[in-house]
C-alpha cells in the first residue's frame, strides 16, 4: 500500500500499535487474523483519508500510450520469469491510489462498492483504477518479457 519502505513501517507500526492497545476488544468469535488484517487496512485506510495531498498525486494516462503494449503475451512464460517479488514492485510502480485501489480490489478481494465507500471515491472511480493499473502492469510485463527475450537472443 506504500511506495516508501519508511511509510510502509510506519503504517505497520501505527496498525500493530492499534492491535495492542485494542486487544481487549477482540472477540474470540471472530477469527484472529482477520480482525488484524481488518484494522491493519482500517489503519492504512484512515491515513490515506488524512492525507487529501496524497489525491493530487494521481496520474491520469491515456490508455493509448498503454494500448501500444498490448499485444499478446505469454503469461505461462511470465509466470516462470517473475517471482512474486518482481510482481510486487511493479504494483508498488503505480501511482499511488491506483495502487491503493487495486490492492483492495485485487489482492484484498474487496468489491469495487466496498473500495470506493473506504476510500470516499466513486464506484466507477475504482472501477477505472484497477482498469488502468491492469493495463500499467500489462504492459511492464510485456516490457519485461521482451527486454528478457532480448538479453538471451
Amino acid at each position: 500500500y506504500k511506495q516508501d519502505e519508511g511509510e510502509a513501517k510506519a503504517a505497520l507500526n501505527m496498525g500493530f500499535l492499534k492491535i495492542l492497545n485494542n486487544l481487549d476488544k477482540y472477540k474470540t468469535s471472530v477469527p484472529f487474523e482477520a480482525w488484524i488484517r481488518r484494522i491493519m487496512i482500517n489503519t492504512i485506510i484512515d491515513e490515506f483519508r488524512k492525507n487529501k495531498k496524497e489525491r493530487e498525486l494521481i496520474a491520469y494516462n491515456s490508455f493509448e500510450k498503454v494500448e501500444q503494449y498490448a499485444h499478446h503475451v505469454d503469461y505461462n512464460e511470465a509466470d516462470k520469469l517473475f517471482d512474486a517479488e518482481e510482481i510486487e514492485l511493479f504494483i508498488k510502480e503505480l501511482p499511488p491510489v491506483s495502487q491503493k485501489v487495486f490492492n483492495l480490489y485485487v489482492i484484498d478481494g474487496y468489491t469495487h462498492k466496498e473500495v470506493a465507500a473506504m476510500l470516499d471515491i466513486s464506484v466507477g472511480t475504482s472501477k477505472w483504477h484497477v482498469s488502468f493499473a491492469r493495463q500499467q502492469l500489462k504492459a511492464k510485463i510485456y516490457t519485461a518479457l521482451n527486454t528478457s527475450k532480448t538479453m538471451k537472443g
